[in-house]
């Protein structure tokens, strides 16, 4: 019996975690962007956040981060706080990327500690959205088209 125990636990160790839902919270590592800066995980409490995962690759993501880029420029100055994380293998490129097409948008690397936060990917883009507790109101994977995109500055409203 106890090798069974530790065959299943030794199998459930190394599957992916499950993606986190709408319902669940997260709660934010501190993050080093891609532009040198470290965001202390206490900057996203009691902050909206819209969280985008995605890869320079992705000819999705590459249709929807203008969108993002628009979302962001939109609502500069306001509670809802924009975060886009890269799961490219090298930073270079993502920044290279950033750089090539003007975003200027928050973005980061993906990590092992944005793993264990978020679990598994679905899909890309994969879209969060958090409340100011971190707890998961909307969740999106796939392209979103602009208006979609546009109406998530509704979570910066009061």
């Amino acid at each position: 019996m106890r090798g069974w125990l530790v065959a299943a636990a030794t199998v459930l160790a190394a599957a992916p975690a499950l993606a986190a839902d709408v319902g669940e919270t997260i709660r934010l590592p501190e993050l080093k962007l891609l532009d040198g800066s470290t965001v202390p995980a206490s900057h996203w409490t009691g902050k909206p956040v819209v969280i985008e995962f995605w890869a320079t690759w992705c000819p999705f993501c590459a249709l929807q981060n203008p969108r993002l880029q628009a979302l962001y420029d939109k609502t500069r100055g306001t509670k809802l706080q924009v975060l886009t994380i890269s799961i490219d293998r090298d930073p270079r490129e993502a920044q290279a990327y950033l750089k090539q097409r003007g975003y200027t948008f928050p973005a980061t690397m993906d990590s092992d500690a944005l793993r264990r936060a978020f679990g598994a990917r679905r899909g890309l883009p994969e879209l969060y959205v958090l409340d100011g507790n971190g707890r998961v109101v909307q969740k999106e994977v796939g392209e979103m088209i602009d208006d979609d995109v546009a109406a998530l500055a509704r979570y910066g409203k009061p």
